[in-house]
């Protein structure tokens, strides 16, 4: 495991705190966002500034971290790929134990935050905290319509927009017909054609 940096954005130092149960301190900060943070279809743009309000108390086991992030994310909405930005207001709460603490019986180990030292990486549970927090489908408002499947236009612009359906069961037979038509002109195009049915009809 790489060696927290102190000065990482991320990285809480909680030497005023540990081992010292019952003892607290409010963190305000605003920090870069980190990159990939999100979902497909929306996600926080690297760099953009995400506002942490925390409130670190040292308790028997470790570290309990509790607060709100805030910021902005970008993408596109689901039904008509519109640009759409959207508020996050995420909830934190994470228990940072230190690392002679053994995971309660049935606590599966891997899913236990860890001190390093006094310090504490925060950006795991930031990352979990708003990726849960961005809606899977999102949308630039909840009654948009989307586009039509078969023309690509935003149904938003014209709600009284339609296609004339062909039903499956003739489509076989305007196949036949538009090629039947091509034919017919390609023959009236082809003076030979035309002058061999022109010696018919004299014979």
């Amino acid at each position: 495991m790489n060696a927290l940096d102190p000065r990482a954005p991320l990285v809480l130092d909680t030497h005023d705190l540990a081992r010292r149960p019952g003892t607290s301190a409010r963190v305000s900060r605003e920090i870069p966002a980190p990159a990939d943070l999100g979902t497909a279809l929306v996600s926080v743009p690297v760099g953009s500034p995400l506002a942490l309000e925390l409130l670190l108390e040292s308790v028997r086991e470790g570290v309990l971290v509790t607060g709100t992030v805030s910021g902005a994310a970008a993408g596109e909405c689901g039904r008509c790929l519109d640009p759409i930005v959207i508020d996050i207001d995420a909830d934190l709460t994470e228990l940072f134990t230190y690392p002679d603490v053994e995971p309660y019986e049935g606590e599966d180990a891997e899913e236990v935050r860890t001190m390093e030292g006094e310090y504490i990486d925060l950006e795991p549970t930031l990352r979990d905290a708003v990726v849960l927090s961005l809606p899977l489908s999102p949308l630039c408002s909840p009654d948009c319509p989307g586009l039509c499947p078969e023309c690509g236009q935003h149904l938003a612009d014209d709600p009284d927009h339609t296609h004339d359906a062909i039903d499956g069961r003739w489509a076989a037979l305007t196949g036949l017909l538009a090629a039947d038509a091509e034919s017919t002109d390609e023959a009236h195009l082809d003076p030979v054609a035309d002058t061999r049915n022109a010696e018919t009809k004299e014979g």
